[in-house]
Order: structure tokens, then sequence, then C-alpha cells
């Protein structure tokens, strides 16, 4: 494939290499795209921070808010911008030049916009590979999902911090708490902190909220703080949470075993999409042992092999979602 760069190339952090990265593993059912992912996934070493939350709540300022303070401390940030779809094109209804804010000149920040399509999850099928990418060009990249609000847990697959941002007074808490959503953030953010007694009222129901859910499987005690993107406080507080959850993966083998959970997720998730709960259970022997360093090789040979037995051909003859034998 023409235009695909060498994972050190792309390491350097040159735009048009991650552009040249970013635009070829759109096709991620190609040999060359599968073996360049692993690569770049095994040699990548950014941290990546999923920023979620419901539509309105402030995601889009609060992301501009922490682009500008890690390019102030020096940090080189790559960012993934979830768009909601056009029903008539598929693409993005936004894009970045709208979401988030960067000096045109500045090779320090990278911005990707991408269009949720038909996900229900709050990522695009496309978010993982674009993150692999970042994750090896830049020390911070930073996904703001669409924002669909209860159903969104596809951040868990990408990110290795989630942030949860919460509005005052829109009893979110309660929500979440329902949606069983609660369990995913390693950091909850009540947005626009100027309110003030609302802020800090927020702050005191999420922190009940998270008194009844109990302990996270992980052992990790979720963070709760009032951040205010237009004025600025509670900024330094939000970075430094998630350089204190940086921290404690990288004590032991918990990055480790955190990729490899999400490498093995993104196969299932990738199978189930194509072929459903029958096709999970037919390769259930290969997914037990799965490599999680080379998942994008392992996903494209899985699918490879169930569409050879329902007689899908290159062209996508055949029925996807027909019964496997």
């Amino acid at each position: 494939m023409t235009g695909l760069p060498a994972p050190e190339q792309v390491a350097a952090g040159r735009r048009r290499h991650v552009a040249a990265a970013l635009t070829a593993t759109e096709v991620l059912d190609s040999v060359e795209v599968a073996s360049f992912l692993d690569a770049a996934l095994a040699a990548g070493a950014g941290h990546v921070v999923g920023l979620t939350g419901p539509p309105g709540v402030g995601k889009s300022t609060l992301a501009n808010a922490l682009v500008g303070a890690w390019r102030s401390a020096g940090d080189r940030v790559g960012v993934i911008a979830v768009d909601p779809s056009s029903r008539a094109t598929g693409g993005a209804l936004l894009g970045d030049r709208t979401r988030i804010r960067k000096d045109p000149e500045d090779e320090g920040v990278f911005v990707r916009s991408m269009a949720a399509r038909d996900r229900l999850g709050g990522l695009s099928e496309h978010t993982l590979a674009a993150m692999v990418v970042m994750r090896l060009a830049f020390g911070r990249v930073l996904i703001e999902s669409v924002g669909i609000g209860q159903s969104e847990a596809d951040i868990a697959f990408a990110a290795e911090t989630v942030v949860l941002c919460i509005q005052p007074g829109s009893g979110d808490s309660l929500q979440f708490m329902k949606a069983g959503i609660m369990e995913l953030p390693h950091i909850l953010a009540i947005t626009k902190a100027d309110t003030g007694p609302a802020a800090r009222r927020a702050v005191a129901d999420v922190e009940g909220a998270l008194g009844l859910s109990g302990p996270r499987p992980d052992g990790w005690r979720p963070i709760v703080l009032a951040v205010s993107a237009q004025t600025g406080d509670g900024l330094a507080a939000l970075s430094a949470a998630i350089d204190t959850h940086r921290r404690w993966l990288a004590e032991g083998s918990r990055a480790g075993w955190l990729r490899a959970a999400q490498a093995r997720a993104w196969v299932e998730d990738a199978v189930r999409g194509r072929f459903g709960t029958a096709g999970l259970q037919a390769v259930a022997a290969d997914l037990a042992g799965l490599d999680p360093t080379r998942p994008f090789s392992g996903r494209r040979a899985l699918l490879e092999r169930l569409s050879a037995r329902l007689g899908i051909g290159p062209a996508g003859r055949g029925d996807p979602r027909a019964p496997i034998a």
C-alpha cells in the first residue's frame, strides 16, 4: 500500500507522516496496515485520556483548556474529536476547526476529527487505529467522544484514563448510577465550577453516588473535582489527577494488563459487529488464545476466517449476518 510511512517516521511527530498514517489506516483489513498498527501499538508510549459525558456538558471547552495547558507545559498533544454523523453523507457534522482551537503553525498539536457513523458507544470504528497512531507520535492523546450519554462505553476500549464530565444541576449523577457508567471513569469532573453552590452540590452528589457503588475491581478510587474551563479554576487539579492515574497505572503490570484487556475487547467487538454472537462463539477458542501484542493482525485473521466460512468474497458477496455453520 502506498502512502503508509514507517513507524519511526510517525514517531518523529511530523504532521505529514501522522496524517498519511491516519489516512492509510482507515483500511483496517489490509495485511500491511494490520502489521503497521501492531508495530505502532508496541512502540507507542503516549498516555491516552478519554473525555466523555452528555451533550452540552462542556467537553469541547474543557478539551481546549487541557490542550492549552499541556502545550504550555511543553507536551506534544494529539487530539481525536469524534463528531455526530450526517444522516445524508455519514460524515462529521462539526469537524475539528469548530471543536478544538489550535495554532496552525504549532507542530506540537495535531487534531483529527472523525464521524461516529452508526456506532452507539460514542466512538468511531476507526478511533482505535487513530489512537494507536497518535499514541506513537505524541506524549499525550486526548479523545473527545461524541457525547451520547448513558450508552457511551466505547471510550473504555481506547483510553487509559477516562474523565467523565458532569454538569451541575443536571441530575446526571443519578442517571449515571442507573446506567452503570460510574464503573468506567477514573476521574469525574464537575464542569462549570464557576456556578458556585450548584457545582459544590454536584460534587457532593457524585461523591455520595460513588460511595454507594462500592470499590472498583481494579482497586482505583475515582477522583471527583470541580473545574471551570472558562476561568481555569480546577484545571491544574484535573491535569494533576490525570497524571496521578497515569503514575498509578505505571506501577507493576497494571498498564500492560489494561492494554491486553483492551486489545481482546477490540477484537471481540470487531467480530461481534460483523458476525454477531454466533461469530464470537465460532472463534471462542481463537479469541482465548489471542496474542494481545498483535490485536490488529489477529482481528484481520479472524474476520478473514469467518468470511471464508460464510463464502464472503473480496467483493463482499454473501451475508455477514447469516448463521455460521
